[in-house]
């Protein structure tokens, strides 16, 4: 007899970590994504230096936690891996859409959609399910959905900034993998986008952070 494969739906509950408060003077929120290994609180320090009056971040979680290395004292997270996808992203478009209910976000703001790494294929494919509207996408040195097509974005109607930052020795973007990316790029958003390519690996930079919280 052959092995059966079945779902069950449960309820379920994740955490998501804030930096800062919305108040008057708050003109910009952050919804920020996390790559593989990160946590969300961890993920926030890269956010830390932005005006605090200014700029309300929210990090989500990533559900699927795993220890690093073979040490088992630091532990990291992964959002998606090719096991169970189609049902896994279902479930962190639950998730996200928890997120925001519960945070009831001003519409005064400005939206600014950051994902780093791994972070860059949830941002974008929740964007394209939610239809979100936001002022800028940041994709930092991530990969792009093969699934995705301009018309998941043709909602932004030319109103939202895209912004692309990769280093000039990210040890995954080689250079077949760098134009494959940039064609996908510019297949889904055209070639109205802002490249900012600064000299190192694969890491988050605070300079870079800060000069886009403008």
């Amino acid at each position: 007899m052959e092995n059966q494969i079945k779902n069950v739906t449960y309820k379920t509950t994740n955490t998501y970590e804030t930096l800062n408060e919305i108040n008057s003077n708050t003109k910009r929120v952050w919804l920020v994504f996390h790559g593989i290994g990160f946590l969300s609180r961890f993920f926030l320090k890269y956010f830390n230096e932005l005006p605090k009056e200014e700029n309300y971040i929210l990090a989500p979680q990533a559900p699927s936690k795993y220890y690093l290395k073979n040490e088992y004292k630091h532990v990291g997270a992964s959002w998606l891996t090719k096991e169970n996808t189609a049902i896994e992203t279902e479930n962190l478009f639950n998730y996200l859409d928890a997120v925001l209910e519960n945070e009831n976000l001003p519409t005064d703001c400005e939206i600014i959609v950051f994902g780093f790494s791994q972070g860059v294929s949830i941002a974008l494919r929740y964007l394209a399910y939610s239809k979100l509207q936001c002022s800028k996408i940041i994709i930092y040195a991530g990969g792009i959905p093969k699934e995705l097509n301009k018309t998941d974005f043709s909602y932004f109607e030319n109103k939202t900034e895209i912004v692309s930052i990769i280093g000039d020795h990210d040890e995954y973007l080689t250079p077949k993998r760098l134009e494959e990316e940039n064609r996908k790029l510019n297949s889904l958003f055209g070639v109205n986008i802002r490249h900012i390519n600064f000299k190192g690996a694969h890491e988050v930079k605070k300079e870079i952070i800060n000069q886009l919280a403008i």
